[in-house]
């Protein structure tokens, strides 16, 4: 909406336009919280995966069954025994599982690292001007109210 336009509203509809402008940057922001908590836990996993691969390799009866905690929830873990380091099972998505090996899961956590970086720029473009529009409208909302 435009200058011109916002100032032949009254203070009622003023009011409600700026509580519109607020649930939205409220659900970008919201949507932008999500994003960054997403790519925190790929990035830890990618990491995981990259330590995983760079254990070096001896006697492969030894070697191949590594002891560690796997998580069941997001603070809960249980000790676990992990039969082959080169096979990975990587969540892609609505309790699907796809086996992979170590180095082709970092890959995807990698690509998948880029895309919601890309969609977190793109979600910020969007939420930038609102937020700005939105300053505007309450400027311009207490500018009538002291006015009238």
């Amino acid at each position: 909406m435009r200058a011109s336009e916002m100032e032949k509203l009254n203070v009622e509809q003023l009011k409600a336009l700026k509580e519109q402008s607020e649930m939205e940057v409220n659900v970008l922001q919201d949507s932008l919280s999500k994003i960054k908590t997403a790519v925190t836990r790929l990035d830890i996993a990618s990491n995981a995966l990259l330590d995983l691969s760079l254990r070096p390799q001896g006697n492969q009866s030894i070697t191949r069954r590594k002891k560690m905690l796997v998580p069941l929830t997001a603070s809960l873990y249980v000790s676990g025994t992990l039969e082959d380091a080169d096979r990975v099972l990587v969540d892609v998505g609505t309790g699907y599982f796809i086996e992979k090996t170590t180095a082709k899961g970092k890959d995807y956590c990698d690509r998948k690292i880029s895309l919601l970086k890309s969609n977190y720029d793109e979600l910020m473009e969007v939420c930038l001007p609102k937020k700005k529009l939105m300053r505007f409208k309450i400027t311009m909302k207490s500018d009538l109210v002291y006015w009238n």
